[in-house]
């Protein structure tokens, strides 16, 4: 791929303002030599002002999204790609979030440029598992977790019942809950069938991933490792 597209693809500018740049000396090898439009540097030794450029195709990264941000590129107020670089929101293929967490949930969120990953990850056949920590408004009744585990609860306004989700209760009022598929704002509306609301909602956890020490608004890359292990979890 010729450099003026790779760097304007990985959303570093224009291609007019890439090819600037380069005639400039800023774009270089790691050795610091100046290269030219048609160099034929891997990806890996091409510096982009003295510093080495993003994951090339296929970058998965992982968001610990506060509450009061949207998942979208165009919505109106405050929104999740304004977290990450700027940069990141003009990357080719598109940046997008594998699933959504509305504007009230916050926790784990993952973005990838790669389709084909995304699909796998949010498919219920690829079994990842996906955990949230919940706070309803009035005490969990025992029966919510013989419900939300039969596979039979259907969703105002569905026809397809929801696939088998597991509860542990963890307070008068808290649970984990573990489900296995990503339908339009799922949790809240399960919670609301059974009689309950839900306060406060936080994904803890995706398949073996979780947060760890990232602190709320801070984003992380995946190693290949760890975006792969997703599938195998």
């Amino acid at each position: 791929m010729k450099l003026i597209r790779r760097l304007a693809n990985l959303g570093y500018g224009s291609r007019k303002e890439m090819q600037k740049l380069i005639r400039m000396g800023a774009i270089t090898n790691a050795a610091g030599e100046p290269l030219d439009e048609d160099a034929d540097a891997e990806h890996d030794d091409i510096r982009y002002k003295g510093r080495p450029l993003d994951p090339d195709f296929g970058m998965v990264l992982m968001l610990n999204k506060p509450t009061g941000y949207v998942c979208s590129l165009k919505d109106r107020g405050n929104l999740v790609y304004e977290l990450l670089p700027s940069r990141f929101a003009e990357r080719k293929p598109v940046l997008s979030t594998i699933g959504r967490l509305d504007s009230d949930t916050s926790g784990l969120l993952l973005f990838t440029d790669d389709g084909e990953y995304l699909h796998k990850i949010i498919s219920p056949k690829n079994h990842v598992a996906k955990i949230y920590e919940v706070t309803c408004a009035r005490p969990l009744e025992p029966h919510y977790g013989e419900v939300f585990a039969a596979g039979t609860l259907v969703l105002e306004s569905e026809k397809d019942a929801l696939k088998p989700a597991f509860l542990e209760v963890t307070g008068e009022k808290t649970a984990r809950l573990t489900l296995y598929e990503g339908r339009y704002h799922q949790v809240r509306r399960m919670f609301a069938a059974v009689g309950n609301h839900v306060e406060a909602l936080h994904r803890a956890q995706m398949g073996d991933l979780t947060l760890g020490e990232l602190k709320p608004g801070k984003w992380r890359l995946l190693d290949q490792a760890e975006a792969q292990g997703l599938l195998k979890s």
